[in-house]
């Protein structure tokens, strides 16, 4: 039986760690080298960076920070921001990264998906899906690009099925509205999506308890969870978050308990 992962999530912005609510009004929570290594040390099954003003301000990630960031942790990491081509696959790959999360660049340029997922495999491609309440779109549920800052006219769950089509090995879904609030996560998008597809959806946007990690997998087919702000803050830990998970019967990686 696969165990259902629990992922930290870095968001990277001017080389630290910082965390907002929807995205804005960022509060700086540390050091991403310091915090990778904490993290795999504290039993993270894999970590999430994302350079998230990369692409609004029309940059390529920080490599640097990156390979110090690969080199201190020991467990797989996703990196996202700013990825446009596929050079940038190949060296964000050669850098330490294990897989890549694409969002902004896979919208505009479909065919990213499938080239990356020839060339590197599957499993290194993560569609980043951003998605916004629109009951004008038919799933109800729009994608969002550059942060949430652009609407797309694409409905969530029509992108997610081609995603998998093209060559995504993995769906990141991020409700953006529940992002940072610590309210918990969006079981109705998470199902939705999760119910739609066969390969593994990460539930993002919204963690603020360990009840709210069992009940996302329980109620809506995650396969795996994403926070930040509880892990950042102390709010909560990763034991305590798997520690839960074990006892409602979820399948983890042991991590000392």
């Amino acid at each position: 039986m696969l165990s259902t992962r629990v992922i930290t999530c870095l968001d990277v912005h001017n080389g630290r760690t910082v965390k907002g609510v929807n995205f804005v009004n960022l509060i700086d929570a540390g050091d991403p080298v310091e915090q990778a290594k904490l993290y795999s040390n504290l039993g993270a099954d894999e970590i999430c960076f994302l350079d998230i003003s990369a692409t609004n301000e029309k940059r390529r990630v920080m490599f640097n920070v990156i390979s110090k960031t690969a080199e201190s942790c020991f467990v797989p990491l996703t990196v996202g921001g700013g990825v446009n081509d596929i050079k940038d696959f190949k060296d964000l790959l050669s850098c330490g990264a294990d897989k890549v999360s694409i969002n902004s660049s896979a919208v505009y340029n479909p065919d990213l998906i499938q080239l990356s997922s020839d060339k590197f495999g599957n499993q290194c491609v993560v569609l980043a899906i951003d998605a916004i309440e629109n009951f004008k779109m038919k799933s109800g549920y729009e994608v969002t690009t550059h942060g949430g800052r652009k609407k797309t006219n694409l409905d969530a769950l029509d992108w997610a099925i081609k995603g998998e089509k093209y060559g995504a090995g993995e769906i990141l879904l991020t409700s953006m509205s529940a992002d940072g609030t610590k309210s918990g996560y969006n079981l109705k998008l998470t199902r939705l999506i999760s119910e739609n597809v066969s390969i593994p959806v990460i539930a993002s946007g919204g963690a603020g308890s360990p009840k709210d990690m069992v009940e996302v997998i329980l109620k809506s087919g995650a396969s795996a969870v994403l926070a930040a702000s509880i892990f950042h803050f102390g709010i909560h830990s990763i034991s305590s978050v798997k520690k839960e998970m074990f006892k409602n019967g979820i399948h983890v990686r042991d991590c000392g308990f």
